[in-house]
């Protein structure tokens, strides 16, 4: 190669650096100088100087090995290239492993330099350059099977090797992927294999598990070409292009590839098989593998939704506009918009949709696909020109900035003077004229891009390409996520790319994934809008994990995007929201009444419903689906700022009053099909929040019965059950029907305990006994909530009136020589001891909060009732109706009532977005925003302070209002 080395070398560019390239040429002389040929170094340094100078690299391999470069440069490339691959072939027969693993890396040095010298100077087209190349690996990997072979036999897991055709361990082989499967090979590429075998086929040793032992070859020959000594390496090795390579061995049994390529390969993989070619091993059986592949590969027929997601894999590229800035400096020459990929993307998108009907479009070869497209008619003839100059130029470039330190690497670097020694080796002497000539072919090959699908749906985002096809994680794609917002990048990027391999019910089928595809870039933009993307996405994903198939859920979303963002936004600050979706997404379908954000209505004929259950336990689901829905329905108005507190009290307790009296009528004819009929009636009161209209999205329920016989020895009209019997039998089965869990959830928690004597008496109350107690055993906190106590459901309406009349007889009952005020204070008191205040985000407990208010407004009532002054179970309604009768001091009960809808502003919006005890300072931005809104605050901060302002002055005004109270009793 010595006389063709003026030619060989010129085109390299101009010396970068003039004391690079002495100290580069005091270097080489002092090493030719060893090797007794510094006559070679006068004819070959004007040539070698610059290439030296730019890439430290092919510096570093002549210098060290001086009879490296002499063996290049004293014969012709062909020649040199013929015998580097006889020399690999030889090392797989090496009985030595170790010297044979050594040999190999020093060939891949001498083919480094060979490969660089020749491509430098144009004596080897980019075809020769990466031919040369994938030839190597070809012999490279071969010779490692045979190492790898060999040890196996040593150490007894083979009987012995093969030999011939079907390589040295029969049934096992080795199929190249990517660009070493296609003979495009780059300088400095790592090689993607995929090895498969035939368990049957393996002339494994007795007691040797056949997955295990190709496992273990598999994991020997990659590490015999990985292993890095002070000769290099020979190739990093990629094994992950396997199926599904998070939980198959590094080898597959064919049996099981087919399963599932058929199963849930995707066509990304089919793109990546266009390539796949058997390189080691029994190589007729990996062609063999290969053509049973081909109708997965290429498909004849293909439905809309398959070529729809065959376009998506070039649709999630962002593709240049006006404004965008596409330049050299830090370009990824592969990967980024304009790079190789998208050359690549461009035939092999059109090559799926057309190949299985064309079988010249199917070459491996991208330029050669190109070229029969564009014969074929399905490219224009300039775009295709275009596209292959661009081709060539991007892989020279390629191959350039690989030499400089030989890293995979395909990022033209930031640095000028760095980016110089990439434009010098390029043939450049202007950096500038190398930029603009960069420039020029991104914009080139990305407007190309663009153009091809034109009009369709962008799979990728305003912010760049969102691209989760393949095995790594795209460098685009991390950019735009993290422009996005996302702290974790690489964390979502590989979560979607699960999913794309159907790690999820959602996406497990094949509609599943084609719909996904399209998702994502939504869902992604969704979450950025949040101010929240990673709780938005994570909140998500838990949602999106739990359906059991997501073709419905996932066509929804892309047919209501508005929907979509609604509920990432709500998910973004609302984890309780968020975690009641995920159990049961069905409660989206409520989102799509067109009445949904109109004024709440209880369920529309719920006792209907409920009444034509087929059975009691059929009826007890029906109410939690209709509770689930109506109860989504009020938390999104509220999330959404459509509800206030009161409104949402008032329709969450609505809602508990339509279940409850459904459930009981249901209980009562469950005891009635059993017992028979009983002469009476009964009532179900409500206490608590419920009693008092102000529930919140975790309310349980209060409750008590009440029950009169129809005379004093009434009997059930099957069994003859009392009728303390049977109303307990009936209070059971409530009660039941309320809490108990099911396959579709729970429902309330229920607390009886508030029923006269509480735990120590009968779970159904005779009306007697209540009157009964009431009158002489009733004490002061038992009638504190009996204030919050109203009837929601009875067997008549007579009945409800006399159980109601029964309750205001109690309150207005006469106390003498009860002191309340004292009584009152007492209890809370103890109520601080026993239960003090989890922070200042429990508005139940804390000083001034809830419980003081409602201890102050029924302190009154009682005080005032037996002279008839106001009675009612809603705090606020109470405080109200004491100011307009004068009975108060009108300043300390407005106190009290600015402080009660403030907090309860604020407690409603926190019992739906977050669990019990969570400290909403923790949350998204949007989320205290929310609140600081719903509080009439500023912001977050000024909410803190106006809630504790309120809190004091509630506190102050309770103690004033309740006599005999005192700083101490706290």
């Amino acid at each position: 190669m010595r006389a063709e080395l003026g030619a060989l070398i010129a085109p390299c560019g101009p010396v970068i650096d003039g004391g690079a390239a002495e100290r580069a040429r005091e270097g080489l002389a002092a090493a030719a100088a060893a090797a007794g040929w510094g006559e070679v170094l006068t004819t070959a340094w004007p040539a070698l100087a610059p290439v030296f100078a730019a890439s430290p690299y092919l510096a570093a391999l002549a210098m060290r090995e001086p009879r490296r470069l002499r063996a290049v440069l004293g014969a012709a490339p062909q020649t040199c290239l013929a015998r580097i691959l006889a020399a690999t072939a030889r090392c797989g027969a090496e009985p030595d492993v170790e010297a044979a693993a050594a040999r190999l890396r020093q060939l891949k040095n001498q083919i480094h330099l060979l490969v660089a010298l020749a491509d430098l100077g144009g004596v080897w087209s980019l075809d020769e350059v990466t031919g040369a190349l994938s030839r190597f690996a070809d012999a490279a990997v071969a010779a490692a099977l045979a190492l790898a072979a060999g040890e196996a036999v040593a150490a007894g897991r083979l009987t012995g090797l093969g030999a011939g055709a079907e390589g040295p361990v029969p049934g096992l082989f080795v199929i190249a992927m990517g660009k070493h499967g296609a003979h495009e090979l780059n300088y400095s590429s790592d090689i993607d294999i995929t090895v498969f075998h035939e368990p049957a086929a393996l002339a494994i040793a007795p007691g040797v598990e056949p997955d295990a032992a190709a496992m273990r070859l598999t994991e020997r020959l990659a590490a015999l070409l990985q292993a890095r000594t002070e000769d290099g390496y020979v190739f990093r090795v990629d094994l992950r292009l396997r199926p599904d390579p998070s939980s198959t061995r590094v080898a597959v049994p064919v049996p099981v590839a087919f399963g599932y390529y058929e199963s849930v390969g995707q066509n990304w993989e089919r793109a990546a098989l266009i390539k796949a070619r058997s390189v080691a091993g029994d190589i007729p059986r990996g062609e063999a593998f290969l053509a049973d592949l081909a109708p997965f590969i290429w498909r004849r027929n293909l439905d809309f939704a398959a070529i729809a997601d065959i376009h998506s894999i070039k649709r999630q590229i962002h593709v240049h506009k006006v404004d965008d800035r596409l330049t050299a400096a830090g370009a990824d020459l592969k990967l980024g918009r304009g790079g190789i990929r998208e050359i690549e993307f461009f035939v092999q998108t059109q090559q799926l949709i057309l190949g299985g009907r064309h079988r010249d479009l199917r070459s491996p070869r991208t330029l050669d696909a190109l070229k029969a497209l564009a014969g074929a008619g399905q490219v224009a003839p300039d775009a295709a020109d275009d596209m292959a100059g661009a081709y060539g130029r991007l892989r020279a470039w390629e191959h350039r900035v690989q030499m400089v330190a030989d890293e995979q690497t395909h990022r033209l670097p930031q640095d000028p003077g760095e980016r110089r020694r990439v434009a010098a080796l390029s043939g450049h002497g202007d950096l500038r004229r190398f930029d603009a000539d960069v420039a020029r072919t991104l914009r080139r090959v990305n407007g190309i891009y663009g153009a091809l699908f034109a009009g369709e749906e962008a799979l990728s985002s305003r912010f760049g390409s969102l691209i989760f096809t393949g095995v790594d994680d795209d460098p685009e794609t991390l950019a735009t996520l993290a422009r996005m917002g996302f702290p974790d990048p690489a964390s979502i990027s590989g979560t979607i790319r699960a999913w794309n391999h159907g790690r999820i019910g959602a996406t497990r089928s094949e509609r599943g994934r084609e719909l996904f595809t399209r998702l994502a870039p939504r869902l992604l933009e969704a979450a950025a809008a949040t101010g929240a993307p990673d709780k938005a996405f994570a909140r998500f994903a838990d949602f999106l994990s739990r359906l059991t198939t997501g073709v419905q859920v996932q066509s929804l979303f892309l047919a209501q995007p508005r929907l979509l963002e609604l509920v990432v936004r709500i998910m973004a600050f609302a984890p309780r929201f968020a975690a009641t979706l995920a159990r049961h997404p069905a409660a989206l379908d409520a989102l799509l009444d067109p009445g949904f954000f109109g004024p709440i209505a209880g369920p529309a004929d719920l006792a209907g419903r409920i009444e034509a259950a087929r059975d009691f336990e059929a009826a007890m689901d029906l109410a939690r689906r209709i509770h689930r829905e109506h109860a989504f329905r009020v938390a999104v108005q509220v999330l959404e700022g459509v509800a206030g507190a009161e409104s949402a009290g008032a329709a969450f307790t609505d809602l508990a009053d339509a279940l409850i009296g459904a459930l009981a009528r249901a209980a009562l004819s469950d005891v009635e099909r059993t017992a028979g009929s009983m002469a009476g009636d009964v009532a179900v009161i409500a206490l608590g929040k419920c009693g008092s209209r102000e529930m919140t999205a975790q309310s349980d329920l209060d409750l008590m019965t009440l029950y009169r016989p129809a005379s004093a020895g009434a009997v059930s009209t099957l069994t003859s059950l009392t009728a303390d019997t049977f109303y307990a039998r009936f209070t059971q089965r409530l009660t039941a029907a309320l809490s108990a869990f099911t396959t579709e959830g729970g429902l309330y928690e229920v607390d009886l305990q508030l029923r006269p004597s509480g735990t120590k008496g009968p779970v159904a109350v005779s009306l007697a006994a209540f009157e009964d107690y009431y009158a002489a055993s009733a004490e002061t906190w038992e009638l504190l909530a009996m204030t919050r106590a109203r009837v929601v459901w009875a067997t008549s309406p007579a009945f409800a009136a006399t159980a109601g009349g029964a309750i205001e007889t109690a309150l207005r009952r006469p106390r003498p020589g009860v002191d309340l005020a004292a009584d009152v204070a007492d209890m809370r008191a103890l109520m601080a001891q026993e239960r003090p205040a989890a922070g200042f985000w429990d508005f139940k407990l804390s000083d001034g909060g809830l419980v003081d208010i409602e201890f102050a407004a029924q302190h009154l009532q009682l005080v005032h009732a037996a002279a008839g002054g106001p009675l009612r179970a809603n705090t606020d309604e109470a405080l109200a109706a004491l100011a307009d009768a004068g009975l108060a001091e009108p300043k300390a009960l407005a106190a009290l009532h600015g402080a009660w809808v403030l907090q309860q502003d604020i407690a409603q919006l926190l019992k739906i977005a977050l669990e019990e005890g969570a400290d909403p300072a923790h949350e998204p931005k949007a989320l205290r925003a929310l609140l600081a809104r719903a509080a009439g605050a500023r912001d977050f901060r000024s909410m803190k302070a106006a809630v504790a302002s309120a809190r004091r002055a509630a506190l102050a005004a309770s103690r004033a209002l309740i006599r005999g109270s005192d700083e101490g009793s706290r």
